[in-house]
């Protein structure tokens, strides 16, 4: 029972296990010695790991091997005791070379043959160049190793590696890592826990045959073993780190270039998208122009009113799409740009005559083309109301003319009252001549105004110009054919005047103030009916004060002589004489003309107090639109001002760009307060109303404010978008963001967002950057300038400042490192065939990549090789593509 009892006692247990750690070990460290010697030949192989050693010359070979380093035997062909202490002691030293610790371990005992000893030394080889390399999160080497294996089994049922003992004892861990690099190897949903010397032998024979890697290990000791050796297990999987880590490497480098191809074919996606867009609106701005720069003349008003329309249909429907689309390309160039820099690629530089600023250049000369447009049909539609005006004047005056000299020429070619004439009546004919003579000169002062009013008809280009200078030349003809007839006439009433001795001085006296009276009736009846064209209150006020004196004084005055002529006639009539023949003028003729012009006061009343209402309205319409201008004009400077500090605002990138969209959300919201103002604007260009002195705004201003705001805004969300993407993309903290922002709100003083020269040196001088002493001769600094400012507009924008930030503290890819990526793949070759892509990369990435390498023009490669070092220098803009 005794013995029974110390066989079961923990020191025995420890003694067995400690002869199975050891009978482990040395199994698995002489098939790992083994794994490297065979390099040098079979006859460097050992059979016995604590005897083939003691001579040193094998150790050497075995470091050599692992090592990389030249180790010759300072004793090659010594034998004795002596001579194989001084190689182990060559070996050791070596091995301390490397930095590592040979506790308790020396050449004597090597030579001797202690197994615990030599177990010891191999181990720390082992640890030194096949475990001590491993690296995974910075962790020890035994725990990186162990973090590999974890994260290479995670998926995988009834595998939990915890160490490097129990954890492998089913060898399921074993088969799942083969299985999680060569699935085609091993069937492992077919495997079963239970079965642990079948798994074991079948992830040692696998491991064997297809990955080259020796058998090491015994799946009846691991399975007799309650806690198998944890340095034989690390040994082992080990050999299945460094085997697959070259499989690994290969497939990193397949990812890097196939991440690198996907970003530059999307760039070259959205280059593309960008031509077409800016080709497009540069057409449309090309088409629009010829139409806007038409200055050709209108004939009539409605047609100039048409043309008007049209152009505020254009500014109201046509326009705006294409203003959005112009801050859609804007904002596409912008998120290009920024791509590009994340990607560390060169900026975009569109073909000639496409840049933003051609585009911005282009659109401002449209805009000075509509602005002058505008102006000139304005213009236009004056010119021709004024035209309508005095066509009417010139036909009005000219049909009063014509009538009156309608039948004269019959008049003064009549000889037969001549022959019946007395001499009163001779003296009579020749008063009446006269008299005639009086008003044929009145009415060739009217021909004076006729053809100032016909002059100025010729020189605004009236269209029926021709027809006004007929019609004059035919009056004007008329008048001097009346004044050849009426000297004619008079000659003959000289040769009967003897005959013409007294004259009814009351008939003269009446003839001569009626027709001067009758004059006046003309005139004041033409001005009673002349028509006016007036746009303000005060000229409607003034001319009812006009006709407020006229009635005060000229109509008083008329009066006066009307009671006059009326008691010549009076008297006339009380003398029996119911004729005069002086004048064809009768009392009645006056009395109805008298009564004609009383009768056309009131009506003349009447229109200027409807004018002068009319103008009340124009007046009060543009107080409404100028109240609403007003109050809009200044909601828009209000948001501008709003938009411009919100940078300043603190929060995280998400935090600011949901407070832009919330404030996109509430600017947009007013848009009905745009279309309440264009309402109003409709009304004021209905009612021909051009000037308005309540407001410094028009609805042109207006509309490109509101329109300049939306852009602004939706151009800042893509900017705010774009520092996520650089923010995300390189890895920067919110903190890294926020002193950033800091540091350019701080030296941008005049809230523009950008900074000038002298703005943007004082930034890099308080990060600490040493830049020269003086500021107009620093190559340190105007190197940093021209990277920065790659377009040369004089100024950096924060996007800009983030980017040269961002390179400046996180790392990048580059062209090296593609370079490098591309030669794993290509098996350090200079070159890479079409075969060797297909098997690393997707078909698409392959297929970019062969369409777009040059052919391999160094020596010694096959048909068909392709130059993968000028493409990966092309991609970031260091060679063409």
């Amino acid at each position: 029972m005794a013995d029974e009892a110390d066989r079961k006692s923990p020191e025995n247990d420890k003694l067995l296990l400690d002869l199975a750690w050891e009978r482990q070990q040395k199994k698995t460290f002489t098939a790992w010695c083994n794994s490297h010697l065979r390099k040098a030949g079979q006859s460097f192989l050992i059979a016995a790991i604590d005897e083939d050693f003691r001579d040193g010359l094998k150790l050497l070979k075995l470091l050599e091997l692992i090592s990389g380093d030249k180790l010759p035997p300072l004793e090659k062909k010594g034998k004795m005791r002596i001579h194989k202490v001084s190689r182990v002691n060559q070996a050791l030293q070596f091995i301390a070379s490397k930095g590592v610790n040979l506790v308790g371990i020396g050449a004597e005992e090597i030579v001797d043959g202690s197994l615990k000893l030599t177990l010891g030394m191999i181990w720390t080889i082992i640890l030194r160049f096949a475990i001590q390399d491993i690296s995974v999160e910075e962790l020890s080497a035994k725990e990186g190793l162990l973090l590999w294996c974890q994260r290479k089994t995670a998926p995988y049922k009834n595998v939990n590696v915890q160490n490097f003992h129990v954890s492998f004892k089913d060898g399921l861990a074993f088969c799942a890592l083969i299985h999680r690099h060569r699935p085609d190897l091993i069937d492992y949903d077919s495997l079963r826990k239970s079965n642990d010397i079948h798994n074991l032998n079948l992830a040692f024979e696998v491991a064997e045959k297809h990955l080259d890697i020796p058998r090491m290990l015994d799946a009846e000791d691991i399975h007799s073993t309650p806690k198998p050796d944890e340095r034989a297990i690390m040994t082992y999987v080990s050999s299945y780190y460094h085997a697959f880590s070259s499989s690994q490497e290969a497939e990193t480098a397949a990812k890097r270039i196939g991440k690198v191809l996907n970003v530059n074919r999307e760039n070259e996606r959205l280059m593309e998208e960008y031509e077409q867009m800016a080709s497009d609106l540069l057409a449309w701005i090309k088409a629009t122009m010829p139409w806007l720069n038409d200055r050709s003349p209108e004939a009539t008003l409605q047609s100039a009113q048409e043309r008007l329309e049209e152009f505020r249909n254009y500014a109201h429907t046509t326009k705006p799409p294409k203003s959005e689309e112009k801050g859609k390309l804007e904002a596409h160039f912008h998120t290009l740009q920024t791509k590009l820099r994340i990607s560390s690629r060169p900026a975009f530089i569109p073909s000639e005559g496409r840049l933003v600023t051609d585009i911005s250049t282009a659109w401002k000369v449209m805009e000075g083309a509509e602005k002058e447009y505008e102006e000139f049909l304005r213009n236009e539609i004056t010119r021709l109301e004024r035209l309508e005006h005095l066509a009417a004047r010139f036909n009005h005056k000219a049909s009063n003319l014509e009538a009156w000299m309608a039948g004269k020429d019959d008049q003064l070619n009549l000889r037969d009252d001549l022959r019946t004439a007395t001499l009163a009546g001779a003296m009579a004919l020749l008063k009446v001549h006269e008299t005639f003579d009086s008003d044929l000169n009145a009415h060739n002062g009217r021909v004076e105004l006729l053809n100032d009013i016909a002059k100025e008809l010729n020189e605004l280009g009236y269209q029926n110009v021709d027809l006004v200078n007929e019609r004059l030349q035919s009056i004007k003809e008329t008048l001097d054919n009346l004044a050849q007839l009426s000297t004619s006439r008079q000659e003959a009433i000289q040769e009967t005047i003897v005959q013409q001795q007294k004259l009814d001085e009351l008939r003269l006296q009446f003839a001569k103030k009626a027709a001067l009276f009758n004059n006046w009736m003309d005139n004041a009846s033409d001005d009673l009916q002349d028509r006016f064209n007036i746009h303000s209150i005060e000229e409607a006020e003034q001319l009812q004060l006009e006709h407020e004196a006229f009635k005060q004084q000229d109509l008083q005055e008329a009066s006066v002589k009307y009671d006059d002529l009326n008691g010549f006639a009076t008297a006339m009539a009380d003398m029996g004489s119911t004729d005069n023949p002086y004048t064809t003028l009768t009392p009645t003729d006056v009395y109805e003309k008298w009564c004609a012009i009383l009768d056309l006061v009131p009506l003349r009343d009447q229109t200027l107090a409807e004018e002068h209402q009319k103008q009340l309205n124009n007046e009060e319409l543009r107080k409404q639109f100028a109240e609403l201008a007003n109050e809009v004009g200044e909601y828009i400077e209000e948001k501008n001002s709003i938009l411009a500090n919100m940078s300043l605002q603190g929060g995280t990138l998400e935090d600011q760009q949901v407070a832009l969209k919330e404030f996109q959300s509430e600017v947009t919201s007013a848009q009905s307060r745009i279309d309440e103002l264009e309402t109003h604007n409709q009304a004021i260009q209905g009612a021909l109303i051009f000037d308005n002195p309540h407001t410094s705004y028009t609805m042109e201003t207006l509309r490109s404010s509101w329109h300049q705001l939306i852009t602004s805004i939706n151009r800042t969300i893509n900017e705010m978008e774009n520092q996520i993407i650089i923010r995300d993309s390189k890895g920067l903290s919110e903190d890294q963001m926020k002193e950033f922002r800091s540091s350019f709100n701080h030296f941008d003083k005049d809230r523009s967002g950008q900074l000038d020269k002298n703005e943007f040196r004082s930034v890099l001088l308080s990060l600490g950057y040493k830049l020269g002493g003086d500021p107009t001769t620093d190559p340190v600094f105007d190197k940093i300038w021209a990277e920065v400012d790659i377009n040369c507009s004089g100024h950096v924008t924060f996007e800009e400042f983030l980017d040269f930030m961002t390179r400046e503290t996180v790392d990048q890819d580059t062209a090296d490192q593609v370079k490098a990526s591309f030669k794993i793949l290509a098996g350090d070759k200079p070159y890479i065939t079409a075969d060797e892509l297909h098997r690393e990369l997707p078909d698409d990435q392959a297929e970019y990549c062969i369409s777009r390498m040059a052919p391999y023009a160094g020596e010694g490669a096959p048909e068909g090789a392709l130059d993968y070092q000028s493409f990966s220098t092309a991609l970031y803009g260091e060679s063409e593509l």
